[in-house]
């Protein structure tokens, strides 16, 4: 794969993912639905990986690396479909868009990184302020709503973590065998957690959307979505990655009123801007002439 042609992959199944997870959880219950997109993409994955005849390494350091990735599939996955019900496709991605200020957070404290700059601690700021005008037009603590807060927070965090604990994993191997190492780790914790919330079949109230919807979750949002994503990350610059982040949110908003009908109002736009803007600022403010000067002078 192409890196041009991966990068442009990652930001369309990006952007549509967070609908898909939506239109799938409408007839499939939400822990059924991830754990069937987790199954096709396994599937697949293996086959992939046996005809083409890929390394698929199961060492010490390679189980590890497994884990860490499975932890941000399983943590953050189950956490977003079980916001789901509560949140809009936009406001899924718009959250997601925050995870670089909270892997940031999370490195200095993990893995010792340096201390965030004056700016950046700004921009995180202004961030969270957009997040809290958003979910104040849009949610009230006496309404269901705030679960789905809780779940994507929880969501982020844990996509998050496992980005930071992966860096701390030195060990070159293939994006796909990564990608289906991760999923053989994660799918039977998908499998114990729908029978444990749910551990029933109805097939017969499946509406046609969510099943495609799931179908294009498993062959794109997972399989090959992962594998476009750890090719750009071997490939391009960490600033061109991040880019993708800036994007996504404003594409899934879009897509979410097109096509689902979500309401944009004036302060769901407002508390948006305010979070791409502070994003804006987290990964590009030190290019800012006069801070870039300052803290070359420092």
């Amino acid at each position: 794969m192409s890196v041009s042609i991966a990068y442009l992959a990652v930001l369309l199944i990006w952007s549509t993912t967070p609908l898909g997870i939506v239109w799938s959880s409408e007839s499939i219950n939400p822990s059924l639905a991830v754990l069937l997109r987790m199954l096709i993409a396994l599937i697949l994955g293996a086959l992939v990986i046996k005809v083409r005849k890929i390394n698929l390494p199961w060492h010490k350091q390679a189980l590890r690396l497994y884990s860490y990735s499975a932890l941000g599939i399983f943590g953050g996955m189950i956490c977003t479909y079980l916001a789901a019900p509560y949140l809009s496709s936009g406001i899924i991605s718009l959250v997601f868009g925050l995870s670089p200020v909270i892997s940031a957070v999370l490195a200095k404290r993990i893995l010792a990184e340096p201390n965030i700059s004056a700016i950046r601690k700004f921009s995180m700021v202004i961030s969270l302020l957009g997040l809290a005008v958003v979910c104040s037009d849009n949610f009230t603590l006496a309404d269901d709503g705030i679960y789905g807060v809780i779940f994507i927070l929880l969501a982020v965090f844990f996509f998050s973590l496992s980005g930071v604990l992966v860096k701390s994993v030195s060990i070159a191997i293939h994006p796909l065998a990564t990608t289906v190492g991760a999923l053989t780790v994660a799918t039977p914790m998908f499998l114990l957690t729908w029978l444990v919330l749910d551990g029933t079949l109805p097939v017969e109230l499946w509406q046609a959307r969510s099943i495609w919807s799931t179908l294009y979750l498993g062959v794109f949002g997972s399989l090959i979505g992962f594998y476009a994503y750890f090719t750009v990350l071997q490939k391009l610059s960490a600033s061109s990655v991040t880019l993708i982040t800036l994007i996504t949110p404003v594409v899934a908003l879009s897509l979410g009123a097109m096509l689902n009908g979500e309401v944009i109002n004036d302060k769901l736009m407002l508390g948006a801007a305010m979070v791409l803007f502070g994003l804006a600022i987290y990964h590009f403010g030190h290019l800012i002439p006069g801070i870039k000067k300052k803290r070359i002078s420092s």
